[in-house]
């Protein structure tokens, strides 16, 4: 289920009359202000009310997103070797001052190094030619950011969305060095957004701020593209090695399997991106997706399939099954990204997120060189 409205025929809303009720006064109906105390504006309610319908500004603002004075301590381990054109602080592919070639350009005598001679250009052209090389050290990072649906929605203060958003905020910040560059893909229903990739921080905050006034995609949007075809695009766009970074709640609509030996159809996708880069996968959860509220009358909807359901939260054993239903999800998620080879970790909306990515890299450094040995006959 990917979520959950509480406010069955039996409970009530607190935002208003249901859709379809009349505003304002009814035929007959004395005019000037109704009797008793006066009515006092509806509170802000921030992300609850995504429960009920497609969010219209960002629950979480841009300075929050990653505090640098918590995260200037740590930093997140690279132990895929690199391909690049800058110079870098990270282990390169291969040995060398610079591997990559550049431009050739005309020799120079006494400034150039006769062994940089390519003598390929020079038969050709009859010219002496040099061809230089430019390090390969530095690191480019791409963050995929999922805001289907099924991601606009929170109940604990903060959207799944603006929680990916943080989520990359704070990869961003903990991996970033001289040289390093940080691009964006954002996706949605009908299409797969770009974000070029920038060195420095003013150009994270940058990608950071596009990605949080990024329009909300509507409940029920279709569209050709998923996670799958998503992954697989960005694995074939950005053909140089790095780190890539997965944000979703790796929901699949209509798929309802809960046999972890059954892989999701996003599992393909993501082994095949493990291959030549290092990968982190940020799975974003809700509170309520896993633990179901005893509210009485639920309607259970989900925001990217017509699927609705009235479930009475009151029967403990139906919340036991549903609760168990939903550990079983988020396990097989869990298996299948273990089995791709991925680093995982799980942000609760309901949990400091700071402090979960903090937790994640002091382990990670621990287990980063065994989790992400690349396949066999495939270079590290």
């Amino acid at each position: 289920m990917a979520a959950a409205s509480p406010y069955g025929p039996s409970s009530g809303s607190p935002y208003g009359p249901p859709s379809g009720a009349p505003y304002g006064p009814g035929p007959g109906a004395p005019s000037g202000p109704p009797p008793g105390p006066p009515v006092r504006a509806p509170r802000d309610v921030g992300a609850v009310a995504s429960v009920l319908g497609t969010p219209t500004r960002a629950t979480i603002p841009l300075n929050k997103l990653a505090p640098e004075a918590a995260l200037r301590r740590l930093e997140l381990t690279i132990v895929r070797r690199l391909e690049g054109y800058l110079h870098g602080d990270h282990l390169g592919l291969l040995p060398g001052p610079g591997s990559e070639a550049n431009d050739a350009r005309l020799y120079i005598a006494g400034e150039d190094d006769v062994r940089k001679i390519d003598w390929a250009v020079t038969a050709r052209t009859t010219v002496p030619y040099v061809r230089d090389t430019v390090s390969d050290r530095e690191l480019e990072v791409w963050g995929l950011l999922d805001v289907t649906p099924s991601m606009n929605w929170g109940t604990e203060g903060v959207t799944k969305r603006d929680l990916g958003i943080a989520a990359i905020a704070t990869i961003g910040f903990l991996s970033q060095k001289m040289g390093d560059r940080f691009g964006g893909y954002v996706l949605k229903p009908d299409q797969l957004r770009r974000l070029p990739a920038r060195s420095g921080r003013s150009a994270l905050y940058g990608l950071l701020r596009t990605m949080l006034t990024e329009p909300f995609v509507p409940d029920h949007a279709t569209g050709p593209m998923t996670l799958a075809n998503a992954i697989e695009q960005m694995s074939r766009a950005q053909r140089r090695r790095g780190l890539r970074v997965v944000v979703s709640d790796f929901l699949t609509p209509g798929d309802h399997e809960l046999d972890p030996n059954v892989p999701p159809d996003w599992e393909r996708a993501v082994r095949r991106l493990a291959v030549r880069n290092q990968v982190l996968a940020i799975e974003v959860v809700d509170r309520r997706e896993v633990e179901f509220p005893n509210v009485g009358d639920m309607l259970i909807r989900d925001p990217e399939t017509d699927f609705e359901r009235y479930v009475n939260t009151a029967d403990p054993d139906a919340r036991s099954r549903m609760d168990a239903a939903s550990a079983a999800q988020r396990e097989r998620i869990r298996i299948s990204l273990r089995r791709a080879g991925v680093g995982h970790i799980q942000l609760r909306t309901d949990s400091d997120w700071v402090a979960d990515i903090a937790r994640f890299v002091l382990a990670y450094r621990r287990v980063a060189s065994m989790l992400h040995a690349p396949p066999q006959g495939v270079a590290r």
